[in-house]
């Protein structure tokens, strides 16, 4: 069986371009989401292009039964994953933190934060055998704080937290752990983080040329093409006209 790839958050942004990426590559692909028609999508056109076999599996990555259920049921040819990117995560408002929705903070924590862990917990047994590569999905939000990010940079500096925890820790086995960090990204991201208005989300982007999905795909995959015993730790990738978290040259 071909090399496989496990990827959480596949129905939509960096985690389809990744599906995509990697089985053009002749990668056989797990694709997570909670959007099963999505899934099922992905999968057919990924398997007609590239001729890769793809399982999907549908679960939210918040519920930690249906994580372990799904995960551990897996056929066995399957769990022979050689890489796995966490890539499902969102963001949820833009207030002041005294203004700031409590019900979108528990749905921020929840899913990029726990299940984050939940989701490699369960993984991890995998990797072992295959000396496989974990791939964190941070943010240039979890690397400096900026206006009314809050909670979600507090959700993204917890990832490099975690990412840098489990390079320490996984080191016995061998297993790799790389946080991938972009900055302005077009894809459904800023579509979410303001429910669906559409007019906000693409204020976002005004005078930029952001990155986008397959751009941080790219970056990803060349990550996991580097010789056994080199390793990428923490990677910042922005739009040429983004400094950091902050500031941008908008024209």
């Amino acid at each position: 069986m071909s090399k496989i790839v496990f990827i959480t958050g596949a129905t939509s942004g960096f985690g389809k371009a990744c599906a995509e990426k990697f089985a053009k590559e002749g990668y056989n692909v797990i694709i997570n989401g909670r959007r099963e028609d999505r899934l099922q999508s992905l999968k057919t056109a990924l398997e007609k292009q590239y001729g890769v076999n793809v399982l999907t599996l549908a679960f939210d990555v918040r519920n930690r039964n249906d994580v372990f259920e799904k995960i551990n049921a897996i056929d066995e040819p399957w769990k022979k994953i050689n890489i796995l990117i966490n890539n499902a995560g969102l963001a949820l408002g833009r207030e002041h933190i005294d203004e700031g929705n409590i019900d979108e903070w528990d749905t921020m924590m929840d899913t990029n934060v726990k299940g984050l862990l939940y989701v490699s917990k369960a993984v991890i047994p995998f990797l072992i055998p295959t000396r496989g590569h974990i791939i964190n999905l941070g943010s240039v939000a979890g690397k400096e704080v900026y206006d009314k990010g809050n909670v979600y940079c507090a959700s993204k500096f917890a990832v490099d937290a975690i990412s840098k925890g489990m390079r320490i820790d996984l080191l016995r086995h061998g297993i790799k752990v790389t946080s991938i960090n972009p900055g302005a990204a077009e894809t459904e991201f800023s579509l979410v983080r303001f429910n669906g208005d559409e007019e906000k989300a693409k204020s976002v982007y005004n005078g930029l040329q952001p990155l986008t999905g397959p751009d941080v795909a790219d970056v990803i995959y060349y990550c996991t093409t580097l010789p056994a015993h080199v390793c990428i730790n923490d990677l910042v990738l922005c739009p040429t006209q983004q400094a950091d978290a902050i500031y941008f040259n908008r024209k």
